[in-house]
């Protein structure tokens, strides 16, 4: 049976802290959903309405593309061991950038990741629980190194070059403001 609360209590906090993988997801009313798969320790707990997360360089940027036109932002966690369990986090977001005045304080939050693009804060009004019973079980293994090894290998101005050709417009042809946006 679903639950839900207007923001999170502290049980699900811990369970938030312990999950190694979560989901995003955004859209725009003209857009496709976009849904992506997040780990590497790249979520923060601000407080019970309020969460942040480092977007890393990846093949799209259809979230920041998303949140400029529609705030909407739904994070989704999925018990994997334990107690089945699905949490989502519904809010609105914003993207702060390298050239942002909080980037300093929000980007200190977080290990240091090569390709770190933006930081998402995201406002949350609705915090819902559902069962996981039809959620698998699976172990964790470990993080996967590719990520940090192929931006380690491009280096900054790589990384930068690949924003422009691959993160400037969304798979729908919305902007983004990548490059104008992390100028430091």
């Amino acid at each position: 049976m679903a639950k839900q609360y207007p923001s999170i209590p502290q049980r699900w906090a811990q369970f938030i802290a312990e999950q190694k993988i979560f989901f995003v997801a955004t859209a725009t009313a003209d857009s496709r959903v976009n849904v992506s798969p997040k780990g590497l320790e790249s979520l923060c707990i601000l407080d019970p309405n309020r969460v942040a997360w480092l977007n890393l360089t990846g093949s799209g940027n259809e979230s920041a593309a998303h949140v400029q036109t529609d705030p909407r932002m739904t994070l989704m966690f999925c018990a994997f061991t334990g107690d089945p369990v699905i949490l989502r986090l519904y809010g609105t977001a914003r993207a702060v950038h390298h050239s942002d005045q909080e980037w300093g304080m929000l980007s200190a939050l977080f290990p240091s990741l090569p390709g770190a693009r933006q930081i998402f804060d995201v406002a949350i009004d609705l915090v819902q629980t559902s069962c996981g019973f039809g959620v698998p079980y699976f172990d964790f293994v470990g993080d996967r190194p590719d990520l940090r090894a192929w931006t380690e290998k491009k280096g900054e101005d790589g990384v930068r070059r690949y924003w422009q050709e691959r993160n400037a417009i969304s798979i729908d042809g919305i902007e983004t403001g990548i490059d104008q946006k992390n100028r430091t």
